[in-house]
């Protein structure tokens, strides 16, 4: 990477500008975030338009969770400038935390779908499923628990080694740390991973 980025929040609030700008005026595809071609990402879905994944991620510290930002967000906070049209997420998995993870996603009108495209009602119990998809005020994505399979990560020590950026007003947003980041692109192995990882992996 030829750039640091010492405020990730503000870096992430322009990117997601910059993807609302290219969005806004191109036709609607049909294509939700889950339809994303492996090469382009969800920049080419109806998800970048309108794009802003800080209603979440504002909703997520207002009621305590601790989420980690995963995915293309997470890498754009490290200073990536591929732009994205999702958010995903991770969690620890502990029904103890569900109950304020659904009253977070319920705040930003949430609709949770499972793997198979089924409605899931916004409860705790849907988000103990090792991954389930969301659309909510300003983002869509996945939100995933350790139980998901990483290959031969343990997506436990994510979280143990996430970073937090502050904002304005005292938000906290948990995202991946560069090197695990890395290592889950690698292990996804999809074309737009593997670009993305030797981004991040670029020497600054």
């Amino acid at each position: 990477m030829s750039q640091m980025f010492d405020d990730p929040l503000r870096w992430l609030r322009a990117a997601a500008h910059r993807t609302r700008e290219l969005a806004m005026n191109r036709a609607e595809t049909g294509l939700g975030h889950q339809d994303a071609d492996d090469d382009a990402g969800t920049i080419g879905t109806d998800g970048a338009r309108g794009f802003d994944p800080f209603p979440l991620l504002e909703a997520l510290h207002r009621h305590g969770v601790r989420a980690v930002v995963i995915g293309q967000v997470a890498g754009i906070m490290h200073g990536s400038n591929e732009l994205t049209g999702d958010l995903d997420l991770l969690w620890d998995g502990d029904p103890a935390h569900a109950p304020a993870l659904a009253d977070a996603f319920a705040s930003v009108d949430a609709r949770l779908t499972g793997e198979t495209g089924d409605a899931l009602p916004v409860r705790p119990e849907s988000f103990l499923r090792p991954k389930v998809e969301f659309t909510a005020t300003g983002a869509g994505g996945d939100c995933c628990t350790p139980a998901l399979p990483w290959g031969s990560l343990d997506a436990r020590e994510f979280l143990a080694r996430a970073l937090t950026a502050s904002g304005p007003g005292g938000l906290e947003v948990h995202y991946a740390s560069r090197d695990d980041l890395i290592r889950m692109r690698r292990a996804i192995g999809r074309p737009k991973d593997l670009r993305r990882a030797a981004e991040l992996d670029a020497p600054g």
